[in-house]
């Protein structure tokens, strides 16, 4: 990794606080840095989608849902490459992310190792 890439990180969007806990110490444990934020008002709030290179965020939570997330970074021209997890997904809603350019959409629970080759796969594009 070049020196510009020191300070990027990786976002973690979920109003679920544990979910939001175990995600950020994961990618911890692999030498990944991490911040979580409890909604994408929030996230968005804090300025620091420039510096974000993946962002992991949940689809369903109160206010903004994470496709919605998604849309606002793409009207932004702030494209971040996103990796979706999701305890309510259906097809129609994977294709929606994928095509407004997610890589991943994972079902909860997801395995841990398939995430963190989808944030790896996601730090390389």
């Amino acid at each position: 990794m070049g020196p510009q890439k020191q300070n990027r990180y990786v976002a973690v969007v979920d109003d679920d606080d544990l979910m939001r806990t175990a995600m950020q110490g994961l990618l911890k444990s692999v030498g990944l840095t991490a911040r979580a934020y409890a909604s994408g008002e929030e996230f968005l709030d804090s300025g620091h989608q420039y510096q974000t290179s993946c962002l992991i965020s949940d689809i369903r939570m109160p206010g903004m849902s994470g496709l919605d997330l998604q849309a606002r970074l793409n009207a932004e021209r702030c494209r971040i490459p996103t990796i979706f997890i999701t305890a309510h997904g259906d097809e129609e809603m994977r294709l929606q992310a994928m095509r407004a350019g997610a890589v991943e959409f994972l079902p909860k629970p997801f395995d841990d190792d398939l995430l963190l080759e989808s944030v790896r796969a996601a730090l390389e594009r």
